[in-house]
């Protein structure tokens, strides 16, 4: 009986390994393949015609595109080369276009795809006809719904070239009698300062209301983890707000809305952002929405509207808003939550449910890799850093698992005496422990209390930019990604592409090692089934942390070392012997 459950625990392990490639990876895969091919097919009508900011109507349509199908991003740009100002700064590389004043073209200068030196960079906004418009603007609603500054609207120029020393002007001039000027900066770092100005040249009053808006057309691809959002996000009356994708798909008839003072809302990827961040003084209404282009590509949007002031004639209005569009640096991010008042802006960065831990744990890895240099050292520093901190507790953990194990011989003795009496068996054991002062379960504490560390480093390691690209040693040169050899290619020598679960590296399999070390160190079940099963445990374990950030690998191997370590040192002055032997005590009897 007992090896037949043994059988069966073994085979529903590997169930689960394989069940999960086929139900969740594979599926996955194959939705972003049909999902690229159809939006290599679709035809989009332009996003300005969706979404509109305007309460509660949906706003002035502009003319439809022409249904020519995506275009390479580069021929988009090119074509309207003569509409566009150059962007040129140590953080980015692109243009404005001056058709909506509209943010349609950034790259950035400093993080590439791949670890390749020569790998392309980071391409973060697209303009309208490429293959997925991503893109920014602002400007004012009229009290008709007409919409000014963004949209369609006409700007010229004088000058070329935005930079962060020479900010750029732009002007336009509406049909119906509006005077526009914007002045745009930018910083050495990732946000751009608008400061529009509407002067009412007409003879008629008129009710203005600023507004901003991020498009962004087609879903993009995602790591799908439920720890890491990535969608929708802003800090709306004080409140953090995280919507996902398919949530806004789900009610497209049913935006989510918010009033607020200040606050910012935008697009998070997991290294990324994008974020409209309107004057902090401004009341505004908020929303984050669903829609889909003519061609039936999806469509999402966040934007705002701020409060209505009328003009009269000959009156103007200025107001500042700000763009951040670049990367989720911490330092970054919280320089600018605490220079511009921008409520909360550092938690763009997903820190989950023990953001108490994640946030100074990340600041602490981050000052050890300035420190050493390296963040691979880092995460290992912090490791003994940790370790230390629990080091009372383990060292009494540990001390309760060896007692445990030096009261094996009895406890074998006991199982076999009554064997066919379970319920005398547990009182004599309870007894037992109560007589040698052992707790069975304190054993356990430190663990317990180690897995929100633990949780948190895994954290840090998947949604930290500094972390991404960050080399260690040898054949590791990105600590954010898995193991890149693979013992099911000889680790490189046999061209194969292996599925997921057998992605099988060099640190998981140390990792799997200091696992069983440390198993064959802790007291075996007292049930002979369950203690077959755990012998699988490493097992199971080395292949489901396989996929897992190297860094994050590298840190349980670590940590499984010094665990060891410091066991071993306590089950030795205790008496009791290594490996499963007879303890001091039984030696003497």
């Amino acid at each position: 009986m007992d090896q037949k459950n043994l059988i069966l625990a073994i085979a529903l392990s590997l169930a689960i390994l394989l069940g999960w490639q086929t139900l969740v990876e594979k599926p996955k895969q194959e939705q972003a393949e049909a999902e690229r091919q159809r939006v290599e097919l679709a035809a989009g009508r332009d996003p300005n015609t969706i979404g509109v900011p305007s309460l509660p109507a949906p706003g002035q349509t502009a003319p439809a595109a022409t249904a020519t199908g995506p275009r390479d991003r580069a021929e988009v740009i090119s074509e309207t080369r003569a509409d566009r100002i150059d962007v040129e700064t140590r953080s980015y590389r692109g243009s404005i276009n001056l058709t909506g004043g509209r943010f349609d073209d950034l790259t950035l200068r400093n993080y590439r795809q791949t670890v390749e030196p020569n790998s392309p960079s980071i391409t973060l906004l697209s303009p309208r006809g490429s293959l997925n418009p991503y893109f920014a603007e602002f400007g004012w609603l009229t009290g008709n719904g007409a919409v000014t500054g963004g949209g369609q609207t006409k700007w010229t120029t004088t000058q070329n070239t935005l930079t962060e020393e020479t900010p750029v002007v732009l002007t336009a001039r509406t049909d119906d009698g509006l005077q526009l000027t914007r002045t745009i900066a930018v910083d050495d770092s990732y946000m751009f300062t608008i400061n529009d100005k509407i002067e009412n040249v007409s003879k008629a009053p008129v009710n203005v209301s600023p507004f901003g808006r991020v498009t962004r057309v087609n879903t993009p691809e995602t790591r799908g983890f439920f720890i890491l959002h990535e969608g929708p996000i802003g800090v709306l009356d004080d409140q953090l707000h995280e919507i996902d994708y398919d949530d806004l798909e789900d009610e497209p008839e049913r935006p989510e809305t918010f009033e607020s003072k200040g606050g910012w809302l935008g697009f998070t990827d997991t290294y990324w952002l994008t974020a409209l961040i309107p004057d902090q003084n401004e009341q505004i209404d908020a929303r984050f929405l669903y829609d889909t282009t003519g061609a039936g590509a999806d469509l999402y949007q966040t934007d705002y509207r701020g409060t209505a002031t009328p003009l009269a004639p000959g009156e103007s209005l200025e107001k500042t808003n700000r763009f951040f569009a670049g990367a989720k640096v911490f330092k970054t991010l919280e320089a600018y939550r605490d220079a511009l008042g921008i409520e909360r802006f550092e938690l763009s960065i997903d820190f989950g449910w023990f953001f108490f831990l994640t946030k100074p744990l990340l600041n602490v890895i981050i000052f050890s890799a300035n420190w050493l240099g390296n963040f691979g050292l880092a995460i290992l520093a912090v490791t003994v850093v940790i370790k230390l901190f629990f080091f009372p507790l383990a060292n009494k953990s540990y001390r309760a698992m060896s007692a445990m194990k030096a009261l094996q011989p009895k406890m074998t003795e006991l199982r076999e005496k009554y064997a066919d009496d379970k319920q005398q068996m547990q009182k004599e054991l309870m007894g037992m422990y109560r007589r040698e002062k052992v707790n069975p379960v304190s054993g356990c504490l430190p663990i317990v209390l180690q897995i929100p560390v633990f949780f948190a480093l895994y954290k840090v390691l998947f949604i930290s930019i500094e972390m991404r690209h960050a080399p260690f040693f040898g054949w590791v040169k990105d600590l954010s990604a898995p193991d890149p050899l693979n013992i099911f290619t000889l680790f490189g020598a046999i061209p194969w592409d292996p599925p997921t679960f057998l992605a099988l590296g060099i640190w998981p399999i140390l990792m799997g090692l200091t696992m069983f070390a440390q198993q064959k160190l802790n007291p075996a079940p007292a049930d002979p089934v369950q203690a077959r099963i755990f012998m699988f445990m490493p097992l199971i374990f080395t292949f489901f942390l396989a996929s897992f950030p190297v860094g994050l690998v590298i840190y349980w191997t670590w940590n499984n070392l010094l665990s060891i370590t410091q066991q071993y040192v306590i089950m030795r002055r205790m008496g009791v012997s290594v490996g499963g032997g007879k303890t001091k005590e039984t030696k003497e009897e």
